[in-house]
């Protein structure tokens, strides 16, 4: 017999310590869960199957679609628009919701997901994945609207991510810390491998784009001058860099060693309000993080906290370990006074 839990086992086990459940939010997760498997083996066989390369299409972004952004897209649906568990889902890879077709039953729940994030690594083999988040759909909405989808980080019922890499592991929380599995692929079922899931406080290590460095606010040059600066510089310790362009990557990383994560805000007409998606990317992951004592930032206030304004919002995003993320949001409104004329420019971290 094969040694640790099963998904199966330790969801089942989490919904009998809820006396009022009904297994729906059980049966959904399941359904979740088969479609990353689908789409892990859609990933994991690669040119094999003609599935790599560019669509030669475009998503609701103007991002040019790899055919595997549409693939795992249409695995998502296919998979869960059947299920009775929800009232409607919403894609970064699409324009509008999706809502569940009158030949289905429909559940209490919204689903908003990214398919495949980090698909323009898929020719070269890098770790990618799938993120989603649950909601709860409003009381008496049978048909949603985006209104409805507009719900801040704090509203989740639960959120978590697929990593498609040497394994395939999902991550996972609905509130009540975070845990990790394993895909065994003898057996087709996750195993709980790495259970309570923590962040150090501290780090030595960061992730951003040194390449978009010219562009950055004050706030942001300030600590990455700082770290880059080592030991020789005001924080008295050498960091390293890492930097993947996936997020899903990026996070797993800081789950599983500590970190930071920044894809700020900068000077570009396309970033001036950040690059990643508020309710596919930034909240799902804001409340992972958060759950495994990380924190996660706009720059300015807690990201969990934002209330969405659109469906395909774009929103700064800094997360990671508590203490650096910190730091930098009070680089950021210090920065901000400074420009109010409040403070005077700013001295050397202590």
């Amino acid at each position: 017999m094969r040694k640790g839990t099963t998904f199966t086992r330790f969801i089942i086990e989490e919904q009998r310590r809820i006396p009022e459940s009904t297994g729906e939010f059980t049966l959904l997760l399941s359904a979740i869960v088969t479609a990353c498997k689908e789409i892990s083996d859609d990933v994991n066989r690669g040119q094999l199957i003609n599935v790599l390369g560019s669509a030669e299409s475009e998503n609701v972004q103007g991002e040019t679609q790899k055919k595997l952004d549409i693939i795992s897209n249409e695995v998502m649906i296919k998979a869960l628009e059947w299920s009775g568990h929800l009232a409607g889902m919403a894609s970064e890879e699409m324009e509008d919701v999706y809502p569940i077709p009158n030949r289905y039953p429909k559940g209490k729940y919204l689903l908003v997901f990214d398919p495949l994030d980090g698909s323009s690594n898929t020719e070269v083999n890098v770790s990618i994945g799938t993120i989603f988040s649950i909601l709860r759909c409003p009381d008496g909405i049978t048909e949603p609207t985006e209104d409805d989808f507009l719900q801040p980080g704090t509203r989740q019922v639960c959120a978590g991510y697929v990593l498609y890499g040497p394994a395939t592991n999902l991550v996972l929380t609905s509130g009540q810390g975070v845990n990790g599995f394993t895909l065994d692929q003898d057996i087709g079922e996750f195993i709980l491998t790495h259970p309570k899931l923590t962040i150090p406080e501290k780090t030595s290590e960061f992730a951003i784009n040194m390449s978009n460095q010219r562009h950055w606010e004050p706030a942001i040059k300030r600590y990455i001058d700082e770290v880059v600066a080592g030991k020789d510089g005001p924080r008295g310790r050498n960091f390293n860099t890492r930097w993947v362009a996936s997020m899903v990557a990026e996070v797993h990383r800081i789950l599983m060693r500590g970190g930071i994560f920044l894809y700020p805000r900068d000077g570009r007409e396309n970033v001036h309000e950040g690059r990643l998606r508020l309710l596919y990317e930034a909240n799902p992951m804001s409340f992972i993080i958060e759950q495994a004592g990380g924190a996660a930032t706009t720059g300015r206030e807690r990201l969990l906290s934002v209330q969405p304004g659109k469906l395909h919002q774009r929103i700064p995003v800094i997360l990671g370990a508590r203490e650096e993320v910190e730091r930098v949001t009070r680089y950021h409104l210090e920065m901000d006074k400074e420009r109010e004329g409040d403070i005077p420019p700013h001295r050397q971290a202590s």
